[in-house]
């Protein structure tokens, strides 16, 4: 067995590691793989040459690329991982948190008046998706995982698309600004879910808790906390300028970012 280390350029965060495992759970003769996500690595262990891996890992965007030669596998690499039926209780709390704070923001933003938080609703519904899909490709048929990836980056793409659509309507008609108390307080609500997050999914995986610092680094340069970050600052904006403008241009980014992932969610079912 051999083992190739990569660099994962956009991997920051537990779902990004799931669309990692599932891509390469279709690469034949690939063993144990080791995360760090502080570090944006993983060391793959597979049979024979790396290209297929390589292949696979591009395939995803997440601008992934060997960060050393090939080497022969030591026995620590051998070392199995955590099997399925332990990873299913940390990946069902996560799916549970992701989809009730979809289900709240999105909620809230509707009421609000808040584009920021609709979007980033949908970006709890996308992480939320790809707990689905770990849960499901867990001792599942590879066609069902496709299938199901299929229809979930659909799913995923249609909403931020039609979210850009209504961004582009309320610049063009204009219209009151979004309610900035709603849109602190649930935002920051969806930030403490995505650290909770986080954390389980880390600890499952071995964390060690003694480690704060470096978990403090990692959770705080995750994307999914910068994009509760940009909604919490953009609603700032909006109390100081009493526009609607701020609201608008975080709730479009954070669309462009939630169609991203359901490009690369589509990618799994290729």
């Amino acid at each position: 067995m051999n083992r190739t280390a990569y660099h994962v350029e956009k991997m920051d965060c537990a779902a990004e590691e799931r669309l990692v495992r599932m891509a390469l759970a279709d690469v034949e003769g690939v063993g144990p793989l080791r995360f760090d996500l502080t570090a944006r690595r993983v060391v793959v262990v597979h049979e024979g040459d790396a290209a297929p891996v390589t292949d696979a890992l591009t395939g995803l965007g997440l601008g992934a690329r060997p960060s050393g030669e090939t080497e022969s596998a030591t026995e620590a690499d051998l070392v199995p991982e955590t099997t399925g039926t332990e990873e299913r209780g940390p990946l069902r709390i996560a799916l549970g948190i992701n989809a009730t704070f979809f289900v709240v923001e999105f909620t809230a933003g509707l009421v609000s008046g808040s584009m920021g938080l609709v979007a980033d609703s949908l970006d709890n519904l996308a992480d939320a998706l790809v707990y689905a899909l770990s849960l499901a490709a867990v001792g599942g048929a590879v066609a069902r995982k496709k299938e199901l990836a299929r229809y979930s980056a659909y799913l995923q793409g249609g909403l931020a698309v039609f979210g850009l659509a209504e961004v582009v309507r309320r610049f063009a008609v204009g219209g009151e600004a979004p309610d900035v108390a709603t849109m602190i307080v649930v935002a920051s609500l969806t930030l403490l879910g995505n650290v909770a997050t986080l954390l389980v999914l880390r600890r499952a995986r071995g964390g060690s808790p003694g480690e704060a610092h470096v978990e403090a680094s990692w959770i705080f340069t995750s994307n999914d906390i910068k994009v509760n970050g940009l909604v919490i600052l953009s609603a700032l904006v909006v109390w100081a300028t009493g526009s609607a403008a701020p609201d608008l241009i975080a709730g479009a980014l954070v669309f462009v970012i939630v169609a991203n992932g359901a490009r690369r969610i589509l990618a799994l079912s290729k």
